[in-house]
């Protein structure tokens, strides 16, 4: 028993030591296909670029105040694949005392808010001829866009505009379009807009001395429209008749809003003779349009669509279409991105509300600016999964610091700017704001190549020292992280409510831009003397 023992021992150490010794050669050749492969990796893992501007004449300007965002009509009910994500997050339920809240939007001094959304043409205000109870909306699956009639309390628009001047809000404010249609043969809604409840609304409004920047009328009914149309010449005769609501309202020099419209998806044929209809009036000083370029949020490719420069390119042609409508009927209209998302449906969580997000954003805000776009309103502020605050704690998503440096670093200005090397970096170049020099914003699509860019300007003198640059990263490289990271840094608000000091980095102004891969940053230029910036 003793030898039979003996044997069965040396046979499992002789299996073992096999064993271990298929795994060490396994390991060391591992090695030496990895290591080989990694170093290649780490030698080619650099490119090179130019991002030359022109600093002699500015291409397209922005307001002065460029960044908006929107608070929607949406119930805590409104779910969507699974998700309910705007629990809390409605104009008529919003928490407005919460000192996040509050800290976030003053941080812009001011932050356009548009409230709107779908169920802007469901909502009615609290009026003496309203001629029903003031109730909140109920859901319905058979009524338009799912929820029965809601109401705006009196007591909650006071409310909210103790909260706008509060945080220095400027608001944009979507009327009800659909007060008294009716259905028409070819499927739209017509007959002459009721504008009987606004109109007591914005009575109310203006006795109060509530200060609005401007009303706009209806929420995708344009062209086909979004569950709900209105024809464009009915449309066009509604914008009428609001301007004579306003002229009758706002009087004795006090400042008239400006006049809104249609917030919708653009239809060129539609937009163009709205353009027209509207002129002779001089109804309409701002035309919307909404923008999802993603496509819905149920989409599994979003993350591939965000970082594909082909992608991102097609919204050059529907700036480029209004533009071209404008100018060709000699309009002074002003165009605005009144709403965009990324998806539509609410977002997608761990997207629409993560670092990657800020790629789709950051280009779309530069691209519209090169197109004399004046505002452009994020959907959301809060809701949804692409609010630009955490739902449940109301901390800024990184889309929201994003926003921020934008807003305190890009002047209106904007300069013609382009980039030589790889199709994986954007660029886009403003004025700086409220300092001398330029604002550059670089963004890496590319998810391994660190890029080393040299800027050129062309019709400038500099005498370049140092300059000044914001890079924005995702924590632990995560690209669906909801945490931010600032020159290495993360950001994040205090214990007090307070959003952390965005601080830059100073750099030798003669050494080349680092831009590392899937990263963002602004570099501030403030030696470069441009005529365009004067």
């Amino acid at each position: 028993m003793s030898s039979l023992r003996q044997s069965r021992n040396r046979e499992a150490t002789e299996r073992w030591m096999a064993g271990a010794l298929l795994r060490l050669l396994t390991i060391l050749f591992s090695l030496c296909t990895i290591m080989p492969a990694a170093l290649a990796a780490e030698a080619g893992n650099t490119t090179k670029g130019e991002a030359v501007i022109d600093g002699c004449a500015a291409i397209a300007t922005t307001d002065e105040h460029f960044i908006c965002a929107t608070l929607d009509w949406a119930p805590s009910e409104t779910c969507r694949n699974g998700s309910c994500p705007w629990i809390n997050a409605s104009i008529l339920n919003l928490n407005l005392s919460n000192r996040v809240l509050l800290n976030v939007v003053k941080a812009f001094s001011p932050l356009k808010l548009r409230l709107g959304g779908s169920l802007e043409d469901r909502v009615m205000y609290e009026s003496s001829d309203l001629g029903c109870p003031c109730v909140p909306f109920v859901m319905n699956d058979s009524a338009l866009f799912g929820f029965n009639e809601g109401c705006l309390p009196m007591s909650r628009w006071d409310q909210l505009n103790e909260f706008f001047k509060k945080s220095r809000s400027s608001v944009i404010f979507g009327l009800n379009a659909l007060n008294g249609r009716v259905p028409m043969q070819d499927g739209s809604l017509g007959g002459p807009w009721n504008y009987t409840n606004a109109e007591s609304l914005v009575r109310y409004t203006t006795n109060k001395g509530y200060n609005i920047l401007g009303w706009e009328l209806g929420n995708e009914l344009s062209g086909k429209g979004i569950q709900a149309r209105i024809g464009v010449a009915q449309y066009a005769a509604d914008m009428i008749s609001l301007k004579k609501v306003m002229d009758g309202l706002y009087k004795d020099g006090t400042m008239k809003p400006l006049l809104i419209a249609p917030g919708g998806n653009f239809e060129a044929e539609w937009y163009s003779k709205f353009i027209e209809l509207t002129k002779l009036s001089s109804s309409l000083d701002v035309i919307t349009h909404h923008m999802y370029i993603l496509g819905p949020g149920t989409d599994d490719n979003l993350v591939e669509k965000i970082l594909d420069p082909s992608h991102l390119d097609g919204p050059a042609s529907v700036f480029n279409n209004l533009s071209i409508i404008l100018r060709n009927a000699g309009s002074s209209v002003n165009p605005w991105v009144g709403e965009a998302g990324g998806a539509y449906n609410g977002g997608r969580n761990l997207v629409t509300n993560s670092f990657v997000s800020s790629f789709w954003y950051l280009d779309q805000l530069g691209m519209s600016a090169t197109y004399n776009t004046k505002v452009f309103c994020r959907q959301s502020l809060i809701g949804g999964n692409y609010g630009l605050l955490n739902t449940s704690n109301f901390k800024p998503n990184p889309d929201y610091y994003s926003a921020l440096l934008w807003h305190r670093l890009m002047g209106p200005k904007v300069l013609s700017t382009n980039f030589i090397g790889t199709k994986k970096i954007r660029a886009y170049a403003h004025c700086a704001r409220d300092y001398k020099g330029i604002t550059l914003l670089l963004l890496n699509l590319d998810l391994g190549n660190t890029t080393y860019i040299k800027v050129s300007v062309n019709g400038a003198s500099h005498s370049e020292k140092t300059r000044e640059e914001y890079h924005l990263s995702a924590k632990d490289g995560n690209l669906h992280s909801q945490t931010v990271l600032l020159n290495g840094r993360v950001l994040d608000v205090n214990s007090h409510g307070k959003i952390p000091t965005l601080r830059p980095i100073e750099v030798d102004g003669l050494t080349p831009i680092k831009l590392a891969p899937i990263s963002i940053v602004f570099v501030h230029l403030p030696c470069i003397h441009a005529p365009a910036c004067i």
